[in-house]
């Protein structure tokens, strides 16, 4: 393991907040990659979500910034909102060891105005998906001439969304002389032929192959179509998962099953593409604050789901690409945890498991399905339920104001509530399900910040 402090371009302060954000020992993909993006270079790096790799190239941004310069100086290309704001995120904690470093996240589902004139003080740092991003350079709010750093995280899944002119268009609004990061959790050719048109001699690592899987207990039952929904609810049913995500191939597929589990007491909730931004966000802060149990979810609606303690993966189908069912699988097995996954497989199917056999250079755990059949439905509850109150960033809400109001006038004790999430208009707090509707009423009756609020319970 290599310590951070072996990075001597990193300020004290920085190492400082790294050893305070608990991060000490470097993850592969930082210690292969780090190095030479510190140093200014080019790097293309295969690296799933939850290797560190937001971190790798987030140290590197930052090194670049001149906070005294209010200017546009990195841009950070995301295929989806839930993974810019994952990434916002990150790098406003790794930016704490300095003062005044602007970032600013835009995606689609927000107000263009709002955005435009949070655009006219310069951000330091830009995070957004490549249609808002492109919008706004062709209306001129954005300005991306003094760019030091670009980076293209998940670049495979976003020309898997359709975004390959929308990159090649916004790369032409940036300096020739920038440091270009490509990140992606797969290589297919198409990447390649990226990395080869904007990238200068990149270094390539490569830290994700199948003999590095972690340690995640494997199992495959064999099963019709038509039995799966009742395997599944079995299998819930037995293991009791505090969280757990179904992988489905179809969007419809989604909505049918997360019905169903729903219908058998089961908490779940469904993700896809067909969801209004403001439900999908509302799903992903339900599921990740522990007030729903099961996320029912395609692939793309769930890259760059970023659960700390995800309990187990269930394959409803396999996936097609090998490499996709083990960035699953990996969700499962996160910080050297110890994770389970579950695939159903149909007689359709096999080729794909006979595929995945060969990837993984394994022979597949196969069970019989008649233990999961015998067992009886057993309610899944939450623990938690969700309060949704008016008034998030934009109205200068702090988790410290929330947590004090619960505390305070409704009388929680502080063990009763769970995360706090913020959105740009909304918060959302995490609540015991069996105080849940004290704290909204005495929420209602009181006050946060000296004002009157409305709050709704949300599940």
């Amino acid at each position: 393991m290599t310590a951070f402090s072996t990075l001597t371009q990193l300020p004290a302060s920085q190492l400082a907040n790294l050893a305070e954000l608990g991060y000490q020992a470097m993850t592969p993909i930082q210690a292969a990659a780090l190095p030479a993006i510190l140093a200014g270079r080019d790097v293309r790096a295969q690296a799933k979500t939850g290797s560190g790799k937001t971190a790798a190239f987030g140290l590197g941004v930052l090194q670049q910034i001149d906070a005294t310069q209010y200017r546009t100086q990195s841009l950070v290309l995301c295929p989806t909102r839930e993974l810019a704001d994952q990434v916002s995120n990150e790098l406003r904690r790794l930016a704490r060891f300095t003062a005044n470093i602007k970032i600013l996240t835009l995606c689609g589902g927000q107000p263009m105005n709002v955005q435009r004139d949070s655009l006219q003080h310069a951000p330091h740092i830009v995070v957004g998906t490549p249609g808002r991003i492109l919008d706004h350079l062709k209306r001129e709010n954005l300005n991306l001439d003094n760019i030091a750093t670009l980076v293209l995280d998940e670049a495979d899944r976003m020309l898997e969304m359709g975004f390959r002119d929308d990159i090649d268009a916004i790369i032409r609004y940036t300096p020739e002389q920038r440091q270009t990061l490509l990140f992606s959790a797969t290589w297919p050719q198409d990447i390649a032929n990226i990395s080869s048109r904007v990238q200068r001699d990149p270094l390539a690592v490569a830290t994700d192959d199948a003999a590095e899987l972690p340690a995640i207990e494997q199992t495959f039952y064999e099963a019709s179509n038509r039995e799966k929904l009742s395997l599944l609810i079995g299998l819930l049913s037995q293991q009791q998962p505090a969280s757990c995500v179904v992988f489905c191939n179809t969007k419809r597929e989604c909505d049918d099953i997360a019905d169903a589990l729903t219908d058998s007491q089961i908490s779940a909730v469904a993700l896809h593409g067909d969801l209004e931004q403001r439900d999908r966000d509302q799903v992903l802060i339900c599921f990740a604050n522990g007030s729903s149990r099961v996320l029912v979810a395609t692939d793309v609606a769930a890259r760059g789901l970023d659960i700390k303690e995800l309990e187990m993966v269930v394959n409803y189908q396999l996936s097609f690409d090998p490499e996709v069912h083990v960035h699953r699988i990996g969700r499962t097995a996160r910080a050297g945890q110890e994770g389970k996954a579950v695939s159903f497989v149909a007689a359709d199917e096999m080729v794909r498991a006979h595929a995945l056999e060969d990837y993984l250079q394994m022979k597949l755990n196969w069970q019989p399905s008649a233990e999961l059949k015998s067992q009886k439905p057993k309610p899944m509850p939450a623990a938690m339920a969700t309060l949704c109150i008016d008034g998030g960033r934009k109205a200068k809400m702090r988790p410290g104001d929330i947590l004090g109001a619960l505390t305070g006038d409704a009388g929680l004790a502080g063990e009763q509530v769970g995360k706090i999430a913020l959105t740009q208009t909304h918060a959302y707090v995490a609540i015991r399900v069996d105080v849940a509707r004290q704290a909204l009423k005495q929420l209602l009756q009181g006050k946060i910040k000296g004002k009157t609020c409305r709050a709704r319970l949300l599940k």
